[in-house]
């Protein structure tokens, strides 16, 4: 077994040894994995999260590119997990623009395994969220128009990275393009950063709802304003298009 195989595995085996039966099956259920939802036939491990990442900070400095490239092709959900947190403790500490370009690069080049929510929620603002920020950011609109929800998700859970730095104009203009969406979990993730806007700006997230409320699929809408006083919520809520 080659260098790279052998760690990889050493991670995978210890990640194994954390298995627990009646939280995987209760994992299951809970990120769709039935026949025709969004995440079917992936297998979990029953893993925390704390535990996951615990791992990946043991392992995060001695596992290089090609060992995570492994672990984000794994069958197991929390294996995937390991091998983006992995790397996004590895953008976060690392300060070279060329070796960070080749972090997001093994994100990108191993999009198929970043395949369910909180696999997307976890590293897209940290990896290629970050990586952009001040960069050209065409690929944000190509996964946009992309057929695929998860790639499509990235789109609009990166940009909570420019949210945090106060910067929301790809957020509203990614969130104007979403209005047909057919997607339920793209809804929510709109709705989450117009939220996380106004968090930061209420103006500037009130003046996209006088403007699309209306248009806004109902479950983007009520995320968006679940901050709100309940009063505002039910203005919106029954705004109609004219």
């Amino acid at each position: 077994m080659d260098k790279s195989k052998k760690l990889a595995s050493v991670i995978i085996e210890k990640l194994r040894s954390l298995n627990d039966k009646q939280k995987a099956k209760e994992m299951t259920r809970y990120f769709k994995t039935g026949y025709g939802e969004y995440a079917e036939n992936d297998v979990f491990l029953g893993i925390g999260t704390q535990d996951i990442r615990n791992i990946a900070k043991q392992h995060f400095k001695e596992t290089n590119l090609s060992q995570t490239a492994l672990l984000l092709q794994s069958k197991y959900h929390e294996v995937r997990r390991a091998g983006i947190e992995i790397l996004v403790q590895k953008m976060e500490k690392e300060n070279d623009d060329h070796k960070r370009q080749k972090i997001l690069f093994c994100y990108l080049n191993n999009i198929d395994g970043i395949n369910n929510w909180d696999l997307v929620d976890a590293s897209a603002p940290h990896l290629l969220g970050a990586f952009i920020y001040n960069k050209d950011k065409t690929i944000l609109y190509d996964f946009v128009v992309s057929d695929n929800l998860w790639k499509q998700r990235i789109a609009i859970i990166s940009t909570l990275y420019f949210i945090r730095k106060g910067n929301f104009e790809d957020t509203l203009a990614i969130a104007e393009m979403f209005m047909d969406n057919k997607y339920d979990l793209i809804h929510k993730a709109v709705g989450w950063m117009l939220r996380e806007v106004g968090k930061r700006d209420v103006e500037t997230e009130l003046k996209f709802l006088d403007k699309y409320a209306a248009k806004l699929p109902r479950t983007a809408l009520r995320y968006a304003l679940e901050k709100f006083d309940e009063d505002l919520r039910e203005y919106y809520m029954n705004l109609t298009e004219e």
